[in-house]
């Protein structure tokens, strides 16, 4: 899965932008509606930052901020570090590492097109997991 390229990794689905004046709450809306733990910051199609529920914790709520009326650029991470989708993963891996960060925004041809996160090195085995305990209590089941 490390080598794999990230265009193969991140999921576009999931993929979420707001503009710089769109409010912590209204983000957080967004961010539970998608079940995703970030949303990159977007002006005229380009990423000026990211905001994510770390930053809903430590930048609002822990100091006391109004969500309802905090816009995201006064409380976002400014132009975070980004990636570009034919790098591997493991990279981005080492990168939110070195970094201390959970994700990276994938930039193309300098507009924003996904997201990855260290979640996305667990899905797999988790899915697997998953399926496995799922067969073993369909067979205890039927026995």
């Amino acid at each position: 899965m490390f080598n794999q390229r990230i265009r193969s990794v991140m999921e576009p689905h999931k993929v979420l932008t707001a503009p710089p004046e769109t409010t912590v709450s209204k983000a957080a809306e967004l961010m539970a509606k998608k079940n995703v733990g970030a949303v990159m910051v977007v002006e005229n199609e380009h990423l000026i930052g990211i905001f994510t529920e770390r930053d809903a914790v430590f930048r609002v709520i822990a100091r006391g901020r109004d969500a309802q009326t905090t816009p995201l650029s006064e409380v976002m991470t400014k132009a975070p570090q980004t990636i570009e989708p034919d790098k591997t993963f493991g990279s981005a891996l080492l990168m939110m590492y070195e970094n201390d960060f959970r994700h990276v925004p994938v930039i193309e041809n300098g507009k924003p097109i996904g997201i990855v996160s260290s979640r996305n090195a667990l899905d797999p085995d988790l899915e697997e997991f998953v399926s496995e305990a799922q067969r073993r209590k369909h067979i205890q089941e039927i026995r």
